[in-house]
């Protein structure tokens, strides 16, 4: 088994998993570009398919653990919103992921190790991983470290990408399926460029109104902003 350098004895500490067997850890953190430089490397591909998958198991049962009267549907968009390229992106900075990352010569100075679906797929690499050094249970424990509070997660990344759907998630319960009304204030501006103003009412109460170059991305802007109402009031 290779002995570690310094700096990946360090990133176990960040991630919260010292590897029995430190050639997993290489291979996760191998991008399949180091082919270029080395024809006989391994690289991460395939633990990036393991670690999907279990990834996949990990946030399922968590979901299901602290939203025990959800939907399917509703839990499985949740799910898909935590496993995000985009997210895992985000969670790969957030674990120091970049500054372990190798890949070849030339992908480097392209900057290919600050590439969105490079780190998505190490995350998942490093979750195989893991799960390969010590099983199920403590990969769950280290993983679920990671996301820290779930609901708050969930919460955040829910805003950002479905407004809408988050708005009338905490609306239906309270005031039923046509409570909420999208009203376009302003269209203006050539074909080519248009410019749209929307407002967003509870009833006949304004909650918040947003801009965009789309009808769809007003009415986005709208609900983001009657979201910061309805927390505000502590909705």
């Amino acid at each position: 088994m290779p002995d570690l350098p310094a700096r990946l004895h360090a990133f176990e500490e960040r991630i919260g998993h010292r590897f029995r067997d430190p050639d997993l850890l290489l291979r996760a953190l191998s991008h399949p570009s180091i082919l270029q430089d080395d024809a006989e490397a391994t690289h991460n591909q395939r633990l990036e398919f393991l670690g999907d998958a279990v990834l996949q198991l990990i946030l399922t049962e968590k979901l299901m653990e602290l939203f025990p009267t959800e939907r399917e549907g509703v839990l499985t968009r949740r799910r898909a919103a935590l496993t995000r390229g985009v997210f895992l992106a985000e969670l790969a900075h957030e674990l120091g992921v970049p500054n372990v990352l190798q890949v070849s010569t030339a992908e480097r100075a392209n900057r290919g190790h600050l590439r969105p679906g490079a780190l998505e797929d190490a995350v998942e690499a490093l979750v195989a991983a893991i799960f390969l050094d010590v099983g199920w249970e403590q990969t769950r424990d280290v993983v679920l470290g990671w996301y820290g509070d779930i609901a708050m997660r969930i919460e955040q990344l829910e805003n950002e990408i479905n407004p809408k759907g988050r708005l009338q998630e905490i609306v239906q319960p309270r005031h039923g399926n046509g409570a909420l009304r999208y009203i376009t204030l302003r269209a203006e501006g050539p074909p080519h460029d248009r410019h749209f103003a929307v407002e967003v009412r509870l009833f006949d109460r304004p909650l918040g109104q947003g801009e965009g170059r789309s009808k769809k991305s007003a009415e986005e802007a709208a609900a983001r902003i009657a979201l910061k109402t309805l927390e505000t009031e502590g909705v």
